[in-house]
Formats: structure tokens, C-alpha cells, sequence
């Protein structure tokens, strides 16, 4: 299974680097990996007879979703179908890549590769990031025009969802300092691929992201007081902020916010965002039972837009008010059941772990889908297929028991 394990990993650094993996040309070589992905673990698992299939709770409500997606678009209840078809294979290709995670991850000792995988290129990206801004001319990769604007920060076109990525990159690498997952001489390393990160993303001048990661540090917090740990570990935690800051201090946020300004009337102001929020909700109410369609806000909209200031909604900027727009009462119940199941697992298995690695891992994947679910409120990060991605894998992980026999000091 290491050449599944390889390729989703290829496929998620794809995806960021890719500006989120949000253009057909990129959102094409996504679903591609994952279909041959999901063919080499067939191929694998009919000719290896010891290979067992693993399955998790949290299949039922994204499986649920798939169905209310293809009725929405078998049926012609989508009003845009071809646009319910497109997000329909999407949604495909991250369902599939979450399924391979569960299949081709058992032990720790894999998922320690892949936590370290996560906290290298969050210091890689947000590496290039810092240095792409001091020198920003106005181009992504210094080479792409962008035609039709926006806010960028690293790889991605908008800086919010630069900050989502860092969200689900940061708390990981928190929580093994805090809670203690790897030995004393890794932990100046651990260190600085959390140090930096967490610098990019104040750098990144997002407001839902700077909210998002304030209430992932509360939950650690809540998390080290519950589970009665030592004080030196917020300690810890308050050092690596600590230590944060200052790299924010002598970077510049001052400089940061300021260069900002020449974005601003790109960004999208609070009465806009009500307005938005407004227009969608009443879909929901116009179609409360199975939605719009999936993938269908962007045609829709218009006809409930009340205030026109001549830009495209492709998406509001709540992704809880799209997601009852386009998939009604029933999508709704789905996407509830799945956020159910999977901080109820999800806080049985932090409940149950007394190895300091375990513990770790654990509460770094599920503080890091805490953080993107908080940021969802005010943005659409769900919507960029890299950061959609990276939540499932974490969620995968934080609902993943390690067998009894991996356990131990």
C-alpha cells in the first residue's frame, strides 16, 4: 500500500501548490489520481488475500451526500445539472482518496509519516509564501497574471484560503509540542515547521483565519486542563505563540496589512457578506427539501441578489448556508450526521488514548478540523478542493484507532 500512501500524498501537494486545485485543468488531474489510485488498491487488494477492508462511520452521511447529489442530478431536480455533474465528480474524487487514506494507513507508524509529511509542507509552503510576498510583483509564482484579481498569499489566489490551509497544517505539529509526541531531540524541528506556519498565517492578514486559529488553541487548551495534563504543557503551547509572534513582530504585520491595502476593494465587505447570506437563505426557503443542486449557488443566485455591485457570487461566503441552498433539509441532515459522528469518535478515542503519540496525533487532526469548520462560517474553504481534501484526511486520522498492538511507550 506505500504506492497509495505515496500518491495521495503527491496528490494533496499537487493540489496546494496547484492554487488549491480550484481550475478544471488541476480539479482533472485530482479526480484522474484518484481514479487510478483507487484502481491500484483494487488491483492490490484481489490479488493479496491477508489485505482486509476498513471501514469507518463516517462513509454513511458522505455516502449519503454522493446519493442526494446523483438523485439531484439523475432526476433533473439539480436546475443546473451539468453544474450538479461536475461538482458530482469532485466530490467523487475526495470521497475515493478518504476511503484510500483508511485502507492503505493502519498502523502509527504510517500515520507518523504522514503527520510528518503534513508539517513539511506546511513549512515549505508557507516557506515560499513569506518570500513571495516581500517580493510579490503583482504575479502568482511570480510569472501568472492574474486576470480576474484577487487577495493572494502563496500559492493561492485568496488569502483566506491560504489560511485555511495553515489551519489544518498548524495544529499538529501544536500538538506534539504540547501534549509530547516525539522525542526531545526532534522537538527544536517540530518547532520551527510550526513556528513558521503559524507566522505566515498572521502574515496572511485573514480575520476568519486569525479567529479560526485562536479557537483551535482554546480547544488544545481545553483538551491539556481535561485530560489533567502536566502545566508545562501550556507552557509549551504558549511558548510556540510565543515564539510566533515574534516572527509576525519582525516580519512586519504592520508592513503586511499595509501592502494589502491596493486589495481592498476586492475584498468582500460585512454588508456584502449579510447581503449574500441573505439571498441564499431564501433559496434554502425556496427550496427546502433537496435544494437547488449541488454546485448550482452560482446560477442561482442572481435571481435573489438584492444588492448589485457588478461581481460574480460564485459562492457565499458561508459554506453551512450553501450547503442547505443546494442540497435542502435532507443534504443538511447529512452534512450535520456527518460533524456528529466525527467529533463523537473522534473524542472517544482522545477519551481512550494513554500514549503521549496517540493522544498527539489524534487531537492535532481533530483541533485541525475544528479550525476549518470555525472558519467555514465566514468563507468558502470547503470549496477549494486541496483544503476539502486535507480536512477528510484529518478527519480520517482522528477517528483512526491504532491496533492494540502499536500501542505503547
Amino acid at each position: 500500500m506505500s504506492v497509495v500512501r505515496t500518491g495521495i500524498c503527491i496528490l494533496v501537494a499537487f493540489a496546494v501548490l496547484a492554487h488549491g486545485g480550484v481550475e478544471p485543468w488541476s480539479e482533472a488531474v485530482l479526480e484522474a489520481g484518484a481514479a487510478v489510485l483507487l484502481l491500484v488498491w483494487a488491483v492490490k487488494i484481489a490479488t493479496d488475500p491477508g489485505l482486509t477492508l476498513v471501514w469507518s462511520t463516517l462513509f454513511w452521511p458522505l455516502l449519503a451526500v454522493w446519493v442526494v447529489a446523483a438523485v439531484q442530478w439523475g432526476t433533473g431536480l439539480s436546475m443546473v445539472p451539468f453544474l450538479t455533474r461536475i461538482e458530482l465528480l469532485k466530490y467523487s474524487a475526495l470521497i475515493a482518496l478518504f476511503f484510500l487514506c483508511l485502507q492503505s494507513y493502519r498502523t502509527r507508524q504510517q500515520w507518523r509519516g504522514f503527520v510528518w509529511f503534513l508539517l513539511i509542507l506546511g513549512f515549505a509552503v508557507s516557506l515560499f509564501a513569506i518570500l513571495q510576498h516581500f517580493t510579490f510583483n503583482g504575479k502568482l509564482y511570480w510569472v501568472r497574471e492574474m486576470r480576474y484579481g484577487g487577495t493572494p498569499f502563496g500559492p493561492y489566489v485568496n488569502r483566506n484560503h491560504f489560511a485555511g490551509l495553515m489551519e489544518l497544517l498548524i495544529p499538529p505539529g501544536v500538538a506534539i509540542q504540547v501534549l509530547g509526541g516525539e522525542r526531545r531531540d526532534q522537538m527544536p524541528l517540530l518547532a520551527l515547521f510550526t513556528v513558521l506556519p503559524i507566522g505566515a498565517l498572521f502574515l496572511s492578514a485573514s480575520r476568519g483565519g486569525i479567529m479560526s486559529f485562536f479557537a483551535e488553541m482554546a480547544f488544545l487548551a481545553i483538551l491539556v486542563v481535561l485530560r489533567r495534563r502536566e502545566k508545562k504543557a501550556l507552557v509549551a503551547a504558549v511558548l510556540v505563540v510565543g515564539f510566533a509572534a515574534v516572527l509576525v513582530s519582525w516580519l512586519g504585520i504592520g508592513a503586511a496589512m499595509d501592502r494589502f491595502e491596493s486589495y481592498k476593494g476586492l475584498e468582500v465587505s460585512e454588508g456584502r457578506r449579510v447581503s449574500m447570506l441573505h439571498g441564499t437563505w431564501h433559496i434554502f426557503l425556496d427550496h427546502p427539501v433537496l435544494g437547488t443542486g449541488l454546485g448550482t449557488l452560482q446560477q442561482i443566485y442572481p435571481r435573489y441578489e438584492t444588492v448589485y455591485d457588478g461581481l460574480l457570487v460564485n459562492h457565499t461566503h458561508n459554506d453551512y448556508a450553501e450547503a442547505l441552498a443546494e442540497t435542502g433539509v435532507i443534504g443538511g441532515i447529512c452534512f450535520a450526521s456527518f460533524l456528529i459522528v466525527l467529533f463523537w469518535n473522534g473524542w472517544k478515542i482522545l477519551a481512550a488514548d494513554s500514549d503521549a503519540r496517540n493522544l498527539a496525533y489524534h487531537a492535532g487532526a481533530l483541533i485541525a478540523c475544528l479550525g476549518l469548520l470555525v472558519h467555514a462560517f465566514v468563507d468558502f474553504n470547503f470549496h477549494i478542493p486541496s483544503n476539502a481534501l486535507l480536512f477528510l484526511l484529518q478527519a480520517a486520522l482522528a477517528t483512526s484507532v491504532l491496533p492494540i498492538s502499536e500501542r505503547g511507550r
